[in-house]
């Protein structure tokens, strides 16, 4: 059976913080604000998978009050997400995701970002589509005061 599922997650930016989005370090003034690296578009990517599935939310199975995940990469983040799928006889077929963000520029970077994304959850670069665009100045995404990133995953169970 093939199923679809879609995610999204919006983090505030803050000083002092890295920006990691895809698993990707990107040099900025501001970094995501989280309890893990805040990495939106990974988290996107996993509520997006575990939505596909009918295995909950990112936040029920990663909740910010679990001390001793602090700080945890979101790319291992979709490790986990995907040898759960395993478990329940999923596996992910594709995701196509969209960051949005007024800065700083997403493009150069999107090819790292699909080598780790696909490398994560054991697919093939070109089943994982990634685009960028801004929020043209409008709300908080467009004053700068964060970043947010949605998905769509589609999944086959056995």
């Amino acid at each position: 059976m093939i199923r679809c599922g879609i995610g999204y997650d919006v983090h505030r930016l803050a000083k002092g913080r890295k920006l990691i989005l895809g698993g990707v370090e990107i040099a900025h003034t501001y970094g995501l604000e989280g309890h893990s690296d805040a990495d939106v578009l990974s988290h996107a990517i996993a509520d997006a998978l575990l939505g596909a599935a009918a295995a909950g939310d990112i936040g029920q199975h990663f909740p910010n009050t679990d001390q001793s995940i602090r700080g945890i990469s979101s790319i291992e983040i979709l490790r986990q997400v995907t040898a759960l799928l395993a478990d329940n006889k999923t596996r992910p077929i594709n995701v196509d995701a969209t960051i949005l963000a007024e800065a700083p520029k997403i493009a150069p970077h999107i090819p790292a970002m699909r080598k780790l994304i696909a490398q994560a959850i054991g697919v093939h670069e070109s089943r994982i589509g990634i685009k960028a665009t801004t929020n043209e100045g409008l709300g908080a995404i467009g004053r700068n005061e964060g970043i947010a990133a949605m998905a769509v995953a589609t999944v086959e169970t056995k």
